[in-house]
């Protein structure tokens, strides 16, 4: 879908590089290079919880795996 977007799993991320592919992500599925002025607020918080959720499953998914005793 987003071949720009680069792969952040397996790295440690930086929270700008996590921003920027959701930044990618929210230009992607809304169509909008640049929001207009009336959408700009919405498109940012989008951006945000995106940028939030990636970094939720980086954390998990790049957890050591728990060992079994």
């Amino acid at each position: 879908m987003c071949r720009s977007i680069k792969k952040l799993r397996g790295e440690q991320p930086s929270e700008d590089e996590v921003r920027e592919a959701a930044l990618q992500f929210v230009r992607k599925i809304s169509g909008f290079r640049q929001p207009s002025r009336r959408n700009t607020e919405v498109f940012e918080a989008a951006v945000e919880e995106v940028a939030l959720a990636s970094r939720r499953l980086l954390d998990a998914v790049d957890r050591p795996p728990r060992e079994v005793t």
